[in-house]
């Protein structure tokens, strides 16, 4: 299973949806998911990929990880599993 389609699984499983009603355009928000959501989603994210997320949840709107479309997200994703290996 690719990066992609994990990343997918797990937000479509924090907002209650199919994956399949989850696109790599959608943002967080049109799916449904508030802060306590993505906060859930990022940890979810790490360990599915043993990754450590730069994601300050007190204030993620200040952080280096760009949250704001499920593709940001997976491009984010590849990025940190890239620089592991």
């Amino acid at each position: 299973m690719d990066i992609e389609t994990r990343v997918i699984r797990i937000i479509a499983e924090q907002a209650v949806l199919d994956p399949s009603d989850v696109t790599s355009g959608n943002t967080l928000e049109e799916l449904g998911i508030d802060s306590l959501g993505l906060v859930e989603s990022i940890f979810a994210i790490e360990e599915e990929f043993d990754i450590s997320i730069p994601f300050n949840a007190n204030e993620p709107k200040n952080t280096d990880f760009d949250i704001s479309s499920v593709s940001s997200i997976i491009s984010g994703i590849e990025k940190l599993v890239k620089a592991l290996n």
